[in-house]
């Protein structure tokens, strides 16, 4: 099984992108974030024609998580099913071949101590939760998404620079650290040690050609699915060009249960 996942900062503006990419690397799962647009203005027909099938959750504008897989999604469920909920669509889990995946969005934080930096934290809280509560940590299970969290410094072309800041700051790191202490693992770095690998660059001056970037889109496994890997990767080359995300994909193969 080959897993990616991408937030394409838009489906509409990076379709064309997609579609391309699914041809050359026909991912058996794909999990897309920031699709940007309502369930209904969602273009599948381009993407049902290479023989997915999808599960969404769409907003206009901002937000909207998707999956698509060559076979079948079962048990589809939007959100964490919590008190109060969540108007932001930015969490979608589905089954595919007996392994249970969630494509999530956590989101941004904006600046440290803002009511935006209070409400990702919440949000990685009520993640652990749901994971507590609605998966079976001895089940194959994938979650797969921007998670807006470098983990560790190595994780950041320059960490003195980004030193507390957003996405860099010790409490995001441990509530991220939280969400994998319910047992799982980063496949990436369970096949990559070194640092200098990012999956998202600044739009701003020459971030992505002098490589300052941060790993901040994951694909993390339950112990039973992170043995099965075989390799990680991100996908910088989709990153290249004009109309690209801010975000290159990252892959993950598997083998079967």
């Amino acid at each position: 099984m080959k897993v990616a996942s991408w937030n394409v900062n838009s489906i509409r503006a990076r379709h064309d992108r997609l579609v391309a990419w699914t041809a050359e690397h026909r991912p058996d799962v794909l999990c897309l974030q920031e699709i940007k647009v309502e369930n209904d203005q969602f273009p599948r027909e381009s993407l049902e024609a290479q023989g997915y099938r999808w599960a969404l959750w769409g907003q206009r504008t901002y937000n909207g998580v998707a999956i698509a897989a060559r076979s079948e999604l079962r048990d589809v469920v939007v959100g964490f099913g919590d008190e109060p909920g969540d108007a932001e669509a930015r969490a979608i889990a589905a089954t595919v071949d007996g392994v249970r995946i969630a494509s999530v969005y956590i989101p941004n934080g904006q600046a440290v101590g803002s009511d935006k930096f209070a409400y990702k934290l919440a949000w990685l809280a009520r993640l652990r939760a749901w994971l507590d509560r609605a998966v079976d940590p001895g089940q194959p299970f994938l979650l797969c998404g921007d998670f807006n969290v470098a983990p560790e410094d190595r994780d950041v072309h320059d960490p003195a620079a980004w030193a507390g800041k957003i996405h860099c700051s010790e409490p995001e790191r441990a509530a991220l650290r939280q969400v994998l202490g319910w047992g799982l693992v980063d496949v990436f770095r369970r096949h990559h040690e070194e640092g200098d690998h990012y999956s998202w660059w600044d739009y701003r001056g020459v971030s992505f050609f002098k490589n300052r970037g941060l790993r901040i889109d994951h694909i993390f496994a339950s112990a039973s699915m992170a043995a099965r890997s075989r390799g990680c990767e991100i996908d910088r080359e989709a990153r290249k060009g004009q109309n690209a995300s801010d975000h290159a994909p990252v892959y993950a193969t598997f083998d079967a249960g």
